[in-house]
Protein backbone atom coordinates (compact mmCIF):
# COMPACT_ATOMS: atom_id res chain seq x y z
CA UNK A 1 0.00 0.00 0.00
CA UNK A 2 1.07 3.17 -0.60
CA UNK A 3 -0.38 6.69 0.12
CA UNK A 4 -2.33 7.36 -2.58
CA UNK A 5 -4.13 3.98 -1.98
CA UNK A 6 -6.02 6.24 0.82
CA UNK A 7 -6.92 8.82 -1.36
CA UNK A 8 -10.61 8.46 -1.45
CA UNK A 9 -12.98 8.62 -5.07
CA UNK A 10 -15.79 11.69 -4.81
CA UNK A 11 -18.43 11.02 -2.17
CA UNK A 12 -21.69 11.02 -4.08
CA UNK A 13 -23.79 11.99 -0.99
CA UNK A 14 -22.81 13.54 2.15
CA UNK A 15 -24.78 13.27 5.17
CA UNK A 16 -26.49 15.97 6.68
CA UNK A 17 -25.74 15.66 10.37
CA UNK A 18 -24.67 12.42 12.92
CA UNK A 19 -22.92 11.39 16.07
CA UNK A 20 -19.86 8.39 16.20
CA UNK A 21 -17.94 7.54 19.30
CA UNK A 22 -15.03 5.59 19.32
CA UNK A 23 -13.23 4.37 22.74
CA UNK A 24 -9.09 4.08 21.86
CA UNK A 25 -7.16 2.13 23.99
CA UNK A 26 -2.78 3.52 24.60
CA UNK A 27 -0.17 1.19 24.02
CA UNK A 28 2.95 0.00 25.60
CA UNK A 29 6.51 -0.75 22.66
CA UNK A 30 8.61 -2.91 23.85
CA UNK A 31 10.56 -3.12 20.58
CA UNK A 32 11.01 0.95 21.08
CA UNK A 33 10.46 3.66 18.39
CA UNK A 34 13.03 6.44 18.82
CA UNK A 35 13.65 8.69 15.36
CA UNK A 36 11.68 9.62 12.68
CA UNK A 37 11.42 11.26 9.52
CA UNK A 38 9.18 13.86 7.37
CA UNK A 39 5.74 13.16 7.48
CA UNK A 40 5.62 10.85 10.60
CA UNK A 41 7.86 7.77 9.02
CA UNK A 42 9.56 5.97 11.83
CA UNK A 43 13.65 5.55 11.39
CA UNK A 44 13.05 2.08 12.86
CA UNK A 45 10.36 -1.02 13.43
CA UNK A 46 8.89 -1.34 16.60
CA UNK A 47 5.86 -3.69 18.30
CA UNK A 48 3.71 -2.65 20.93
CA UNK A 49 1.63 -4.52 23.53
CA UNK A 50 -1.99 -2.71 23.30
CA UNK A 51 -3.63 -1.75 26.78
CA UNK A 52 -6.86 -2.16 27.98
CA UNK A 53 -7.77 -0.11 30.78
CA UNK A 54 -5.50 2.72 29.43
CA UNK A 55 -8.30 4.55 27.08
CA UNK A 56 -9.77 7.88 25.35
CA UNK A 57 -13.28 7.81 24.41
CA UNK A 58 -14.43 10.30 21.45
CA UNK A 59 -17.70 11.65 19.84
CA UNK A 60 -17.50 13.66 17.26
CA UNK A 61 -20.72 14.87 15.99
CA UNK A 62 -20.98 16.94 12.75
CA UNK A 63 -23.16 18.94 11.00
CA UNK A 64 -23.27 20.00 7.39
CA UNK A 65 -22.00 23.56 6.62
CA UNK A 66 -23.81 25.80 4.22
CA UNK A 67 -20.94 26.39 1.93
CA UNK A 68 -17.26 24.31 1.95
CA UNK A 69 -14.59 26.64 3.39
CA UNK A 70 -10.78 26.98 2.93
CA UNK A 71 -10.56 26.58 7.30
CA UNK A 72 -11.69 23.98 9.21
CA UNK A 73 -14.71 24.03 11.36
CA UNK A 74 -14.40 22.79 15.38
CA UNK A 75 -15.42 22.87 18.98
CA UNK A 76 -12.93 20.74 21.47
CA UNK A 77 -14.30 19.85 24.92
CA UNK A 78 -12.01 17.51 27.25
CA UNK A 79 -13.90 15.61 30.28
CA UNK A 80 -16.49 18.71 29.76
CA UNK A 81 -14.55 21.58 29.59
CA UNK A 82 -13.77 23.48 26.86
CA UNK A 83 -9.45 23.00 25.86
CA UNK A 84 -8.89 25.43 22.87
CA UNK A 85 -5.00 24.74 24.00
CA UNK A 86 -5.49 21.02 22.62
CA UNK A 87 -6.71 22.83 19.35
CA UNK A 88 -3.78 23.76 17.64
CA UNK A 89 -2.72 20.00 17.55
CA UNK A 90 -6.22 18.88 16.47
CA UNK A 91 -5.76 21.40 13.71
CA UNK A 92 -2.31 20.23 12.65
CA UNK A 93 -3.83 16.79 12.48
CA UNK A 94 -7.21 17.66 10.04
CA UNK A 95 -4.51 19.74 7.62
CA UNK A 96 -2.78 16.19 7.74
CA UNK A 97 -5.76 14.30 6.68
CA UNK A 98 -7.35 16.73 4.89
CA UNK A 99 -6.63 15.41 1.57
CA UNK A 100 -7.28 11.66 2.71
CA UNK A 101 -10.52 12.60 3.69
CA UNK A 102 -11.81 15.66 1.72
CA UNK A 103 -15.49 16.36 3.31
CA UNK A 104 -13.49 17.44 6.50
CA UNK A 105 -14.06 20.87 5.56
CA UNK A 106 -17.68 20.45 4.44
CA UNK A 107 -18.83 19.86 8.18
CA UNK A 108 -18.67 21.63 11.62
CA UNK A 109 -17.43 18.62 13.94
CA UNK A 110 -17.90 19.02 17.67
CA UNK A 111 -15.05 16.90 19.52
CA UNK A 112 -15.85 15.42 22.77
CA UNK A 113 -12.82 13.49 24.19
CA UNK A 114 -12.34 12.11 28.07
CA UNK A 115 -9.51 9.46 29.12
CA UNK A 116 -9.62 6.95 31.52
CA UNK A 117 -6.86 8.27 33.53
CA UNK A 118 -6.09 11.47 34.84
CA UNK A 119 -4.35 13.50 32.31
CA UNK A 120 -1.99 14.74 35.06
CA UNK A 121 -0.89 11.42 35.30
CA UNK A 122 2.17 11.22 33.38
CA UNK A 123 0.83 8.54 30.98
CA UNK A 124 0.93 9.87 27.25
CA UNK A 125 -2.43 10.06 25.88
CA UNK A 126 -1.38 11.40 22.59
CA UNK A 127 -1.38 7.70 21.41
CA UNK A 128 -4.93 6.97 22.37
CA UNK A 129 -6.25 9.98 21.60
CA UNK A 130 -5.89 10.35 18.20
CA UNK A 131 -6.38 6.93 17.62
CA UNK A 132 -9.89 7.70 18.83
CA UNK A 133 -10.31 10.55 17.02
CA UNK A 134 -9.12 8.99 13.70
CA UNK A 135 -11.81 6.17 13.83
CA UNK A 136 -14.30 8.59 14.66
CA UNK A 137 -13.71 10.69 11.40
CA UNK A 138 -12.85 6.89 9.69
CA UNK A 139 -16.58 5.87 10.43
CA UNK A 140 -17.76 8.98 8.99
CA UNK A 141 -15.83 8.39 5.46
CA UNK A 142 -17.30 4.71 6.11
CA UNK A 143 -21.23 6.28 5.90
CA UNK A 144 -20.18 7.62 2.61
CA UNK A 145 -18.25 4.31 1.60
CA UNK A 146 -20.56 1.42 3.13
CA UNK A 147 -19.00 -1.28 1.01
CA UNK A 148 -15.32 -0.51 2.94
CA UNK A 149 -13.96 -3.39 4.27
CA UNK A 150 -12.96 -3.64 7.61
CA UNK A 151 -9.56 -4.54 7.51
CA UNK A 152 -9.12 -1.37 4.92
CA UNK A 153 -10.95 0.84 7.70
CA UNK A 154 -8.87 -0.48 9.79
CA UNK A 155 -5.71 0.15 7.90
CA UNK A 156 -6.72 3.50 7.06
CA UNK A 157 -7.13 4.53 10.48
CA UNK A 158 -4.21 3.27 11.74
CA UNK A 159 -2.92 4.97 8.61
CA UNK A 160 -4.80 8.50 9.61
CA UNK A 161 -3.76 8.02 13.53
CA UNK A 162 0.05 8.22 12.59
CA UNK A 163 -0.32 11.36 11.03
CA UNK A 164 -1.05 13.00 14.50
CA UNK A 165 1.05 10.88 16.47
CA UNK A 166 3.09 7.95 15.36
CA UNK A 167 2.78 5.51 18.27
CA UNK A 168 -1.28 6.03 17.79
CA UNK A 169 -0.98 4.20 14.41
CA UNK A 170 -0.24 1.05 17.19
CA UNK A 171 -3.96 1.90 18.89
CA UNK A 172 -5.88 0.94 16.32
CA UNK A 173 -5.62 -3.11 17.03
CA UNK A 174 -4.91 -5.41 19.55
CA UNK A 175 -3.10 -7.67 21.12
CA UNK A 176 0.32 -7.04 19.49
CA UNK A 177 0.99 -4.63 17.04
CA UNK A 178 4.11 -3.87 14.83
CA UNK A 179 4.76 -0.69 12.79
CA UNK A 180 7.70 0.05 10.41
CA UNK A 181 9.04 -1.36 7.60
CA UNK A 182 11.26 -5.01 8.75
CA UNK A 183 12.51 -7.91 6.67
CA UNK A 184 11.01 -10.48 8.92
CA UNK A 185 7.23 -9.08 8.34
CA UNK A 186 6.52 -8.76 4.66
CA UNK A 187 3.03 -7.13 5.55
CA UNK A 188 4.81 -4.68 7.65
CA UNK A 189 4.70 -1.13 6.58
CA UNK A 190 6.24 2.58 7.99
CA UNK A 191 2.45 3.80 6.87
CA UNK A 192 0.47 2.17 9.67
CA UNK A 193 0.78 -0.26 12.23
CA UNK A 194 -0.27 -4.14 11.86
CA UNK A 195 -1.52 -6.92 14.09
CA UNK A 196 1.84 -8.85 14.79
CA UNK A 197 1.37 -11.62 11.66
CA UNK A 198 3.11 -14.43 13.21
CA UNK A 199 2.72 -17.67 16.07
CA UNK A 200 2.51 -15.89 19.75
CA UNK A 201 2.29 -18.20 22.44
CA UNK A 202 -0.67 -18.27 24.80
CA UNK A 203 1.63 -16.95 27.80
CA UNK A 204 1.73 -13.60 26.32
CA UNK A 205 -2.07 -13.22 24.93
CA UNK A 206 -2.33 -12.70 28.92
CA UNK A 207 0.30 -10.49 30.31
CA UNK A 208 -0.40 -7.44 32.72
CA UNK A 209 1.08 -4.19 32.72
CA UNK A 210 1.11 -2.37 36.34
CA UNK A 211 2.14 1.31 35.62
CA UNK A 212 4.12 2.95 38.49
CA UNK A 213 3.48 6.87 38.37
CA UNK A 214 6.26 7.84 39.78
CA UNK A 215 6.15 11.41 37.93
CA UNK A 216 2.96 13.15 37.65
CA UNK A 217 2.51 15.98 34.20
CA UNK A 218 4.35 17.34 31.67
CA UNK A 219 8.03 16.00 31.00
CA UNK A 220 10.19 18.38 30.82
CA UNK A 221 11.12 17.57 27.30
CA UNK A 222 8.74 16.47 24.88
CA UNK A 223 9.04 13.12 22.64
CA UNK A 224 8.63 15.06 19.73
CA UNK A 225 12.05 17.43 20.80
CA UNK A 226 13.61 13.60 21.84
CA UNK A 227 12.45 12.11 18.29
CA UNK A 228 14.06 15.08 16.55
CA UNK A 229 17.50 14.90 18.75
CA UNK A 230 18.34 11.57 17.12
CA UNK A 231 19.23 12.90 13.54
CA UNK A 232 22.94 13.24 13.82
CA UNK A 233 23.05 11.46 16.85
CA UNK A 234 26.17 9.58 17.58
CA UNK A 235 24.96 5.76 18.28
CA UNK A 236 20.99 6.60 16.01
CA UNK A 237 22.42 4.05 12.87
CA UNK A 238 23.66 1.22 15.82
CA UNK A 239 20.43 2.35 17.80
CA UNK A 240 17.93 1.56 14.43
CA UNK A 241 20.12 -1.64 13.99
CA UNK A 242 19.43 -3.27 17.06
CA UNK A 243 15.77 -2.86 17.07
CA UNK A 244 15.67 -4.82 14.06
CA UNK A 245 18.07 -7.22 15.37
CA UNK A 246 15.39 -7.31 18.52
CA UNK A 247 12.55 -7.77 16.67
CA UNK A 248 13.99 -10.52 14.54
CA UNK A 249 14.65 -12.38 18.54
CA UNK A 250 11.12 -11.76 19.54
CA UNK A 251 9.96 -13.88 16.69
CA UNK A 252 11.47 -17.50 18.50
CA UNK A 253 10.76 -15.90 21.48
CA UNK A 254 7.01 -14.92 21.13
CA UNK A 255 6.25 -18.27 19.42
CA UNK A 256 8.15 -20.61 22.08
CA UNK A 257 7.29 -18.40 25.44
CA UNK A 258 10.50 -18.23 26.16
CA UNK A 259 10.02 -15.43 29.11
CA UNK A 260 13.39 -15.54 30.27
CA UNK A 261 14.57 -13.65 26.95
CA UNK A 262 11.61 -12.11 26.36
CA UNK A 263 12.66 -9.94 29.35
CA UNK A 264 16.33 -9.87 28.26
CA UNK A 265 14.79 -8.07 24.65
CA UNK A 266 12.27 -5.36 26.75
CA UNK A 267 14.70 -4.05 29.87
CA UNK A 268 17.16 -3.46 27.10
CA UNK A 269 15.00 -1.93 24.64
CA UNK A 270 13.80 0.41 27.73
CA UNK A 271 17.25 0.75 28.82
CA UNK A 272 18.75 1.62 25.34
CA UNK A 273 15.53 4.17 24.62
CA UNK A 274 16.96 6.13 27.65
CA UNK A 275 20.09 5.84 27.17
CA UNK A 276 19.59 7.80 23.38
CA UNK A 277 18.00 10.38 25.47
CA UNK A 278 21.34 10.97 27.89
CA UNK A 279 23.71 10.64 24.71
CA UNK A 280 21.90 13.21 22.52
CA UNK A 281 23.17 16.94 21.86
CA UNK A 282 21.40 18.23 24.09
CA UNK A 283 21.69 15.51 26.88
CA UNK A 284 18.60 15.27 29.39
CA UNK A 285 17.55 12.52 31.74
CA UNK A 286 13.57 11.84 32.27
CA UNK A 287 14.18 9.06 34.80
CA UNK A 288 13.70 9.89 38.36
CA UNK A 289 15.40 8.28 41.85
CA UNK A 290 12.34 6.44 42.15
CA UNK A 291 12.24 5.09 38.90
CA UNK A 292 15.98 3.51 39.48
CA UNK A 293 14.45 2.06 43.05
CA UNK A 294 11.32 0.46 41.33
CA UNK A 295 14.28 -1.09 38.73
CA UNK A 296 16.92 -2.54 41.26
CA UNK A 297 13.88 -3.91 43.22
CA UNK A 298 12.05 -5.37 40.34
CA UNK A 299 15.78 -6.99 39.90
CA UNK A 300 16.66 -8.38 42.91
CA UNK A 301 12.95 -9.97 43.58
CA UNK A 302 13.20 -11.71 39.96
CA UNK A 303 16.48 -13.16 41.14
CA UNK A 304 15.15 -14.32 44.79
CA UNK A 305 11.96 -15.82 43.50
CA UNK A 306 12.47 -16.27 40.00
CA UNK A 307 9.04 -14.99 39.52
CA UNK A 308 9.33 -13.64 35.44
CA UNK A 309 8.50 -9.73 36.33
CA UNK A 310 10.23 -7.15 34.19
CA UNK A 311 9.49 -3.66 33.52
CA UNK A 312 9.86 -1.62 30.73
CA UNK A 313 9.84 2.60 30.39
CA UNK A 314 8.57 4.99 27.91
CA UNK A 315 10.15 8.59 27.14
CA UNK A 316 9.32 9.38 31.04
CA UNK A 317 9.50 8.42 34.40
CA UNK A 318 6.77 6.04 34.91
CA UNK A 319 7.83 2.30 35.04
CA UNK A 320 5.25 -0.13 33.58
CA UNK A 321 5.74 -3.87 35.17
CA UNK A 322 5.05 -6.79 32.95
CA UNK A 323 4.22 -10.08 34.05
CA UNK A 324 2.34 -13.13 33.11
CA UNK A 325 -1.10 -14.30 33.99
CA UNK A 326 0.69 -17.25 36.13
CA UNK A 327 2.35 -15.13 38.69
CA UNK A 328 -0.57 -12.37 38.71
CA UNK A 329 -0.55 -12.40 42.49
CA UNK A 330 2.77 -12.58 43.21
CA UNK A 331 2.84 -9.65 41.26
CA UNK A 332 0.52 -7.57 42.57
CA UNK A 333 1.63 -8.45 46.26
CA UNK A 334 5.15 -7.21 45.03
CA UNK A 335 4.03 -4.07 43.65
CA UNK A 336 1.71 -3.20 46.75
CA UNK A 337 4.35 -4.11 49.47
CA UNK A 338 7.63 -3.05 47.66
CA UNK A 339 7.57 -0.57 44.75
CA UNK A 340 3.79 1.90 45.35
CA UNK A 341 5.98 3.62 47.56
CA UNK A 342 7.80 4.92 44.70
CA UNK A 343 4.96 6.27 42.96
CA UNK A 344 3.79 9.65 43.31
CA UNK A 345 0.85 10.23 46.16
CA UNK A 346 1.22 6.13 45.57
CA UNK A 347 -0.79 6.30 42.63
CA UNK A 348 -0.73 3.30 40.08
CA UNK A 349 -2.24 1.51 37.20
CA UNK A 350 -3.61 -1.39 36.59
CA UNK A 351 -3.76 -2.60 33.09
CA UNK A 352 -3.55 -5.69 31.19
CA UNK A 353 -3.44 -6.71 27.45
CA UNK A 354 -6.18 -6.02 25.58
CA UNK A 355 -7.69 -6.59 22.19
CA UNK A 356 -7.80 -2.67 20.27
CA UNK A 357 -10.00 -0.36 19.84
CA UNK A 358 -14.39 -0.54 19.55
CA UNK A 359 -16.60 1.51 18.76
CA UNK A 360 -19.33 2.58 20.98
Amino acid sequence: MTEKDFLPKAYSVLPAEAKVTWKAPSNIALVKYWGKHPNQIPANPSISFTLDACSTTTSVSFTKRDSKDTDFSFDLTFEGKSKEDFKPKVNTFLNRIDRYLPFLKEYHFNIETSNSFPHSSGIASSASSMAALALCFMDIERQLNPKMSNDFFNMKASFLARLGSGSACRSIEGDLVTWGEHGGLTESSNLYGIKYPLEVHPIFKKYHDTIMLVHKGQKQVSSTVGHNLMKGHPYAKQRFQQAHQNLDRLRSILAQGDVEDFIEVVESEALTLHAMMMTSTPYFILMKPDTLEIINKIWHFRKETKTPICFTLDAGANVHVLYPESVKEKGNQFIQDELVAHCEKGHYICDRIGNGARKL
